[in-house]
């Protein structure tokens, strides 16, 4: 009765219905989950009204007309059928009406007003190159002890050429785009509109004529922002986030600035689980331990990092992430490979009891205090059970070598009626010396051949 809806949900369900019945033909709101939830909050009456801006507003980058109309403005943007941007947007008032116009009027007179601010910085920025600006970044200061952003700019530029050699990528490409990364810190765009910083930059090199491969680099360069964003498009892109990001991690990490419980003042987390989806999506074959740098605790910090994004993002089961990580954690492709084989194999009947003979393995070596290496002796080889189990053992460690590890888990896995049979009818610690001891061997070398994949000891079995 007196103009406000007590529901969140109710509000959230006007917004969303006014919009749709208001929207133009052929045009449809960009749908934008954040800014919903701003505008449900901070309005007790909503109502979508429609307005509409100059066409020729539309010469600049969508993006920069977005960035406006939604961080400035709190105003939907509306898009085409082909997905262009259309000369409208949506602003929700908190109020019941505008019957003569006076609150769209207001809105547009704005709106346009800022839009003539970005042009206007736009092209004021257009008369210094990013080239010309690399050396202002010595008037920006990255963190007092870790010195401007001209100073990062060097480091990462050359960590970036660093990372593409060691990927047989292009340095030259990945060099030049970390040293122009940075330099629209300095342009009035980004001064104004601090959201765009680096979306600028890539639009301004791809303006001055710079590579494709060098200003979708830049323009990607802080993907991804969260769990939900994009890793970089280009190869060059994820080089560049990825020395970013490391550079950032090295640095801190250095001063001893590091997360404690909640506290994270500096995102470090937020950059190290970008560098885990960096490297795991843009299936770069990286050593994480090289990565750190030789600083442990960054290293174990990675590694959290890590288990999160296996357990928490891809939902893999936390033994199943222990049981792939225990057999190597360096090269995270190569864990998500392993760990996809594991989880497609684990339901099936022979896994879980070979999981549970590989933990009696262990055991029994452990108690034995049996660390020796070596080949079994076949002279030694009891015929039946014994034998058997060697014989299967030398027939899935050939299989499994030109496998895939789907079907090398599978044919490890059918080594079970095998092992059963072993631990029924052969007593490891045989009375003789020489016999016990080429059996603990046999049984060593099980445990060592087939725990390069995972370490099934670290299956929880029922």
């Amino acid at each position: 009765a007196n103009g406000v809806i007590l529901s969140a949900d109710a509000r959230r369900n006007r917004i969303e219905t006014q919009i749709a019945a208001l929207t133009p033909a052929n045009t449809k709101p960009k749908y934008d989950p954040d800014l919903l939830h701003t505008l449900t909050y901070i309005t007790e009456f909503p109502t979508p009204i429609l307005g509409a801006f100059d066409p020729q507003y539309l010469e600049l980058p969508s993006e920069v007309l977005v960035t406006v109309m939604k961080h400035h403005q709190k105003y939907f943007s509306l898009e085409d059928a082909a997905g262009d941007l259309a000369p409208n947007f949506v602003a929700v008032m908190n109020t019941d009406g505008d019957p003569e116009g006076l609150v769209r009027h207001g809105n547009e007179r704005v709106l346009r007003a800022r839009f003539n601010d970005a042009r206007f910085f736009w092209e004021v920025d257009q008369q210094k190159p990013l080239a010309g600006r690399v050396d202002s970044l010595a008037n920006v200061t990255f963190q007092a002890k870790l010195g401007s952003y001209l100073d990062k700019t060097k480091r990462v530029a050359e960590l970036a050429a660093e990372l593409a050699q060691a990927i047989g990528a292009d340095p030259a490409s990945a060099q030049r785009a970390a040293t122009l990364a940075k330099t629209d810190l300095t342009t009035e765009m980004v001064k104004e509109f601090t959201e765009l910083q680096g979306v600028v930059g890539g639009l301004y090199a791809k303006t001055q004529g710079e590579p494709e491969e060098v200003w979708r680099a830049i323009y990607d360069q802080y993907k991804p922002t969260s769990m939900e964003d994009a890793i970089p498009s280009t190869q060059t892109g994820l080089l560049l986030s990825l020395a970013d990001k490391l550079d950032t991690l090295r640095g801190f990490f250095k001063l001893n600035m590091i997360p404690k419980g909640s506290g994270d003042p500096f995102a470090l987390r937020r950059a190290a689980q970008g560098v885990i989806r960096i490297l795991t999506e843009g299936k770069l074959n990286l050593s994480l331990t090289e990565l750190a740098s030789g600083d442990t605790q960054l290293q174990e910090f990675l590694l959290d990092r890590v288990k999160y994004y296996f357990r928490e993002i891809r939902g893999f089961k936390y033994d199943e992430v222990n049981a792939v990580l225990s057999s190597g954690s360096n090269n995270l492709p190569d864990v998500e490979a392993r760990l996809t084989a594991l989880q497609a194999v684990r339901p099936t009947e022979n896994f879980e009891p070979l999981a549970a003979a590989f933990k009696r393995i262990q055991n029994i070596l452990k108690q034995a205090n049996f660390a020796e290496s070596g080949e079994p002796n076949e002279s030694l080889l009891e015929p039946g059970p014994e034998k058997n189990l060697y014989d299967e053992f030398i027939r899935v460690r050939e299989a499994a070598k030109t496998s895939e590890y789907l079907p090398a888990l599978e044919t490890i896995a059918s080594l079970r009626p095998t092992v059963d049979l072993f631990f029924d009818k052969v007593l490891v610690n045989a009375p003789d010396q020489a016999v016990r001891k080429n059996r603990l061997t046999l049984l060593s070398n099980i445990l060592t051949e087939f725990s390069t994949i995972a370490n099934f000891s670290e299956i929880v079995t029922s």
